[in-house]
């Protein structure tokens, strides 16, 4: 039997893979949120990434809603300044990587690509160290 605690995290894996799929299927695009975002910004064919946007902000809604105010736990004791630092490397690790974690740990692995079976250790391990790091400071 699986337990209660980890239906959410199941679910919500499962969603993520019937988008992600879902997206390749119909459009032949992978679901790399980095790529998509630079693209309906100042791209082409910026209809379909609007939109898919919009549905990550309306599930988070809807995440929010049902998980209450533990989905978000320990972001309200983290500075703006954190934060912004925190979206500065993220934004200049995707571009280095050319991928995000969705586009290389979702998407690139279950294609078995050569580039993401390099960039997702290098950007888990980046994560732990970092984890790490800031963990020891506190």
């Amino acid at each position: 039997m699986v337990a209660p605690a980890i239906v959410p995290a199941l679910v919500g894996g499962a969603l993520i893979g019937l988008a992600s799929g879902g997206l390749w299927l119909a459009r032949g695009q992978i679901a790399g949120i980095s790529g998509i975002v630079r693209i309906a910004l100042r791209g082409p064919d910026r209809g379909w990434r609007w939109a898919f946007l919009a549905g990550l902000v309306l599930a988070g809604g809807v995440a929010r809603l049902w998980a209450g105010p533990d989905l978000a736990r320990g972001l309200g004791e983290t500075s703006l300044p954190r934060l912004a630092i925190a979206g500065l490397l993220v934004g200049l690790g995707t571009g280095w990587a050319n991928g995000c974690t969705s586009g290389h740990g979702i998407c690139g692995l279950a294609r078995l690509s050569p580039r993401s079976l390099v960039a997702v250790p290098v950007f888990m391990a980046a994560a732990a160290i970092t984890v790490w790091i800031l963990k020891a400071g506190q």
